[in-house]
């Protein structure tokens, strides 16, 4: 019965860490977008829902980050409190070994793994097509809106358009455009009628000119030509757009399994590179895998860094995490330049970490002094404590009061000149 409250009572803690840090740093990420949100909204007319689906859209990309982070920050601090709250130590009093104490943190690093797994192979390539569909809605419905007749429009990038009539069915009637994408040899455009269209796959709205005109003078403003054409396309860009394009977040990391391996395949074929795509491919089992070890490492690393109370075993977890992601960011790079093996490469951050795992579990269900994680847990907080110190304010210190010493035979003096003075009152 007390084996059953003991997990209860260390899983309950865990899930609960976890759930504050993990929703805490995902609400860090999406302070980048707020601003971006709200320029939408009162830019370019897009509704709260719409900006409320966008954030879920963009979701699971922040939780593939942030869900590893917040297992190791869970496992420090909770084991962090059970050491500085001697519930640590009545717990071995009570005969419990490493082993067996670590049992609710494998439900809980399991929970986080498949966790994890559903967010990489399923929520993030659902997330992002979800977004690539409706930033296309968008686009389509604003470009379509904003387009009025006899009304200079100057909402899409590095083009002045001009059109005297339009029907519900966006087709234009006397097109003028002013295209100074090219701004040595600017363009002038008219046509007798045009239509507007749109192409869900590059996201892109096109403008087809039917029986026109292009008026373009040369670099050397001397001469000027004009070209007569039946039909003439034209990409009309918001600037909007490319922003929304931008964070759509389009890459191999957010694409399926599935389409991963396609496009390794069509690339073998082509001559082309290959080793991008099968870093990704690793990263998506390398990650999870991540939730497990952090789990783990977290506990010794929380016990022992309990001299330090919750803010240092805060800081150490931040430096831990800031280690492992720039030693993956290292070693997916090089995975990604042929230096290293494509597949094994994001491999090689968790390989350093699985040794520091058994080798603290080892000495933790011993209950022997190991010296290398002690030394790693000093050399952290150090770092920490100097990093905090440099936001600290230079306070100079209050100098205490010297006491001074007084005649018992002078006291007795002010004694008298006081009763003196109130008879006189």
């Amino acid at each position: 019965m007390f084996f059953k409250i003991i997990d209860k009572y260390i899983f309950k803690e865990l899930l609960k860490l976890f759930i504050i840090s993990t929703g805490a740093l995902t609400t860090i990420l999406y302070l980048d977008k707020f601003l971006f949100m709200a320029e939408m909204i009162v830019n370019r007319g897009v509704s709260f829902i719409e900006m409320v689906m966008m954030m879920a859209y963009i979701s699971p990309a922040f939780l593939a980050l942030t869900i590893p982070m917040g297992v190791l920050l869970a496992s420090v601090i909770t084991f962090n409190q059970f050491s500085a709250n001697n519930e640590w130590v009545a717990m071995k009093a009570c005969n419990w070994s490493y082993l067996e104490l670590m049992k609710p943190v494998a439900c809980f690093a399991g929970m986080a793994y498949l966790l994890a797994n559903i967010i990489m192979f399923w929520a993030l390539p659902w997330g992002n097509q979800s977004y690539k569909v409706l930033i296309y809605d968008i686009i389509k419905n604003r470009a379509n809106v904003d387009i009025k007749p006899n009304i200079f429009n100057k909402d899409f990038k590095n083009l002045i358009l001009l059109v005297k009539d339009r029907d519900q069915n966006s087709n234009l009637k006397g097109v003028f455009i002013a295209d100074t994408s090219h701004t040595e040899a600017p363009q002038i455009i008219t046509s007798e009628e045009g239509v507007i269209y749109s192409n869900p796959e590059t996201l892109k709205i096109q403008l087809k000119l039917n029986k026109g005109t292009i008026h373009e003078l040369s670099k050397e403003r001397g001469n000027y030509q004009t070209l007569n054409f039946d039909r003439y396309d034209i990409t009309l860009s918001l600037p909007e757009t490319e922003k929304l394009e931008k964070k759509a977040l389009v890459g191999n990391r957010e694409l399926s399994l599935k389409k991963i391996r396609e496009k390794i395949r069509e690339n073998k074929k082509n001559g082309l590179p290959t080793s991008g795509a099968e870093v990704e491919i690793s990263k998506k089992f390398s990650l999870p895998f991540t939730c497990l070890l952090f789990a783990f490492f977290g506990a010794p690393l929380g016990v022992k860094s309990s001299r330090s109370g919750k803010s240092g075993s805060f800081g150490v977890t931040v430096l831990v995490i800031l280690l492992y992601y720039i030693a993956l960011i290292m070693t997916q790079n090089l995975g990604r330049i042929g230096e290293l093996h494509s597949y094994t490469s994001v491999w090689i951050p968790n390989i350093i970490l699985l040794v520091l795992v058994i080798y603290s579990t080892y000495k933790m269900q011993r209950e022997r002094p190991f010296q290398t994680l002690g030394k790693i847990t000093d050399l952290l907080i150090t770092l920490y404590e100097k990093f905090k110190g440099l936001f600290k304010k230079n306070i100079k210190p209050i100098k205490p009061v010297k006491k001074v010493k007084i005649n018992p035979a002078s006291l007795d003096v002010i004694s008298k000149m006081r009763k003196e003075a109130d008879n006189k009152k």
